[in-house]
């Protein structure tokens, strides 16, 4: 590997292994449909507030959520709402099997905001058609 792409390929390293969590992953959704606070992402994973808080400072640090300070509370938000919509187009391309399908056909970009593909009805579309491939 050369040299002046192994620090990038350990960015993008990180940035997946950050993702490598189904309450992270839950975090994001939610996150993709609005800013949270922190008591709302805990009702939701039904976690403590403490590992809560540990699943955002990972996502914090890999650059995918930023927080805003709101008087006694901070709000999280993704930097990005695109990453739903990544790991959507993996899914599509892939069979049961994991195995190659076809290509994915979303387009590819991120404009730093959530995509309209990405409103909560669509959300819950894309989960159902993942729960009953499984």
């Amino acid at each position: 590997m050369l040299k002046k792409d192994q620090g990038r390929l350990e960015v993008r390293a990180a940035i997946l292994k950050s993702l490598a969590h189904p309450s992270r992953l839950l975090i994001i959704e939610m996150l993709e449909q609005s800013p949270r606070c922190v008591g709302e992402l805990r009702e939701a994973i039904g976690a403590d507030i403490t590992t809560v808080s540990k699943h955002l400072a990972v996502l914090k640090k890999a650059g995918l959520v930023r927080d805003k300070k709101r008087g006694t509370y901070s709000e999280y938000q993704l930097v990005c709402g695109c990453v739903s919509q990544f790991i959507d187009c993996i899914e599509k391309g892939m069979n049961g099997n994991g195995a190659l399908e076809s290509p994915c056909s979303i387009p590819v970009g991120c404009s730093g905001s959530q995509s309209p593909d990405k409103t909560p009805d669509k959300r819950r579309e894309n989960q159902d058609k993942r729960k009953s491939r499984h």
